[in-house]
């Protein structure tokens, strides 16, 4: 099946097409085709770069919503001058899926209407999202069946003392208030990589993960599945983040609120566009930028100093919650591309085990171990495919509804 991935962030939309055969050995499930990334995002001028093959291009292009942005992806796949094949399906990454949705849908007019319901838990990132399905929609038709793939559904599994807030329960019930966790399709591609580099049993993978990007998250993985996750009911709990403040006392909402005069909606944008290390540093949210001027700009030693020693805590905690584990991982844009953070966020963490070879370390988005032999605990960096696995859930999904319609 030819499957186009579509996974619109907050800045970027990322893009793959590619050949799926769910059910096929290891290495021969998935082949891609072409993959691009549209970067500059909502508005302004934007660069694509699109792979097809061993063909690089890469232009600029002035867009004014994600729906033009998806428009100008599916525009340069479909163009016949590529000789790529037909699309038969679409596969879009949608951040939040709330209570109802925790397993990959196919998307219908009552699907549209819970996922705009869902806009509000996460502004950043269901917006672009929805903005893409109906941008896909608009250009395929209706004969393209298309599916969402949420970022909620692989901590589903998290036991009721971990998803729980202590709260009134009549209140989380009325409201559905719960910790549903983010990032589960990083997750999902990492823990998946690791089972296949170790020959480690997907029932037996214990894992900690640091998903570290310009939003960040930390997953306690027990058993294969997820039992505690540091994002909860919206993306913005947790660790430091590129704009997002992470974990915070929630009285400050209120009392924000009535020293600036402001509403608890405009309190909510400041912490999630206006806080984390951008906030901290008030320089950039920028992690490469920070490392450099860490010297010469308080804030920015602030900011990477925060941002660490949060993770760590995190790192301790699921340590506790696990009562140990296999491995550590490190992924995600900031997880694989800086050995710098990654050795400032274990320093000190020899009590446990967790020991960095600095050569090993010094790889900058090689998957792999970064530990030495003899740690007790070893540390990989393992790059994260989301695309991958929308394309893999999708096809699944799909597949399913063909065979349906056959019987």
């Amino acid at each position: 099946m030819i499957v186009l991935a579509l996974n619109c962030g907050s800045s970027s939309v990322k893009f793959r097409l590619s050949h799926v055969q769910p059910g096929a050995p290891e290495g021969e499930h998935e082949r891609s085709l072409a993959r691009g990334l549209l970067e500059g995002l909502p508005a302004g001028e934007a660069v694509l770069s699109l792979r097809v093959g061993e063909r690089v291009e890469r232009e600029k292009v002035v867009l004014r919503s994600y729906e033009g942005a998806v428009r100008h992806a599916l525009d340069r796949v479909t163009d016949p001058a590529l000789g790529l094949p037909a699309i038969a399906a679409v596969g879009h990454r949608v951040v939040h899926g709330g209570a109802r949705f925790t397993r990959p849908t196919l998307i219908d007019p009552e699907v549209m209407a819970v996922l705009e319901e869902l806009e509000a838990l996460a502004p950043l990132h269901n917006a672009p999202s929805l903005a893409g399905i109906r941008a896909t929609r608009m250009t395929l038709g209706l004969g393209t069946p298309m599916a969402a793939v949420f970022d909620t559904a692989f901590h589903a599994s998290l036991p009721e003392h971990a998803s729980h807030y202590a709260i009134s329960s009549d209140l989380a019930r009325r409201h559905g208030i719960r910790r549903f966790g983010f990032h589960g399709l990083s997750y999902q591609s990492v823990l998946a990589s690791y089972c296949r580099m170790t020959g480690t049993p997907l029932e037996r993978a214990t894992l900690i993960v640091l998903h570290l990007g310009n939003g960040c998250s930390a997953a306690a993985i027990k058993d294969g599945r997820s039992v505690d996750t540091s994002m909860g009911f919206t993306p913005l709990e947790g660790l430091v983040m590129g704009t997002r403040s992470g974990d915070l006392d929630p009285a400050l909402v209120g009392y924000l609120a009535r020293k600036e005069r402001a509403s608890i909606e405009t309190v909510e944008e400041w912490l999630n566009g206006q806080s984390g290390l951008l906030g901290l540093s008030g320089l950039t949210h920028d992690v490469r930028t920070l490392v450099a001027r860490e010297s010469d700009h308080p804030g920015a030693r602030l900011a990477l100093e925060v941002f660490c020693y949060r993770a760590r805590k995190y790192v301790g905690a699921y340590l506790a919650a696990l009562g140990g584990a296999q491995a550590m991982v490190f992924t995600g844009g900031i997880g694989e591309n800086s050995p710098e953070i990654r050795a400032r966020i274990l320093e000190g963490m020899e009590w446990c085990g967790l020991r960095l070879d600095p050569v090993l370390n010094s790889r900058s988005g090689a998957e792999g171990r970064i530990s030495p032999p003899d740690a007790a605990l070893p540390t990989y960096v393992i790059p994260t495919d989301e695309e991958l696995i929308i394309a893999q859930e999708t096809a699944l999904c799909v597949g399913k509804l063909k065979k349906t319609l056959r019987m």
